[in-house]
């Protein structure tokens, strides 16, 4: 997607040789004309896959999630990282490791949002090593609904997330594909054939 590759090369910071800095557009500050046409990028190529639900984890995956469903005209749910009051009981939970903060986190869903008939489209901003996208298939296929695709925005290709996924059986479309990172610069997968389990 050219115009997230541009703002990657505009504004992105590569800090070391694994992890790029995107927080004044994607996950701190957020550029909301670049949200929505990446909603409508990700809703045009899951396009006829029945999805009628959009799932992610906040927060940095909600504002790509939420343009998605408004394209898609579908509900967006996202995990909660944090115990809530009101959302104790009933829940789906699962663990999860963040690569980039180096913690591991509880995330729940409501079992009222996820239902069995639901073909669920997962969005996240960053897969480095999937840990994310399974803790939210997980939470799919507890509820025995369908995964229909994972759908990342920036996904690190020399990092083992995207291949895990794939191996695993799951459609994974990343909007920008990140070889390398090494020497301070951002070296994108030109080209590439798109992951697919078929």
């Amino acid at each position: 997607m050219k115009l997230l590759k541009d703002k990657v090369m505009a504004e992105g910071i590569v800090l070391g040789n694994q992890v790029l800095k995107v927080d004044s557009f994607l996950n701190h500050q957020m550029d909301p004309v670049l949200m929505k046409e990446m909603g409508a990028e990700f809703a045009r190529r899951f396009a006829g896959e029945g999805i009628t639900k959009v799932l992610t984890i906040e927060s940095s995956g909600i504002a790509p999630a939420i343009m998605t469903a408004l394209e898609l005209n579908v509900p967006m749910i996202f995990a909660r990282k944090h115990q809530s009051l009101t959302l104790k009981d009933n829940i789906f939970v699962e663990k999860v490791y963040s690569f980039t903060k180096r913690e591991t986190n509880e995330i729940t869903v409501s079992k009222k949002f996820l239902r069995a008939d639901d073909r669920v489209l997962i969005v996240d901003d960053f897969l480095a090593n999937g840990e994310a996208a399974f803790g939210l298939a997980r939470i799919v296929e507890k509820a025995g609904a369908a995964i229909a695709g994972i759908g990342i925005v920036i996904e690190k290709s020399f990092q083992p997330g995207a291949r895990l996924l794939t191996e695993a059986g799951y459609r994974v479309e990343s909007l920008v594909r990140i070889a390398s990172l090494e020497d301070g610069a951002v070296a994108f997968v030109e080209d590439a054939p798109i992951h697919s389990c078929d």
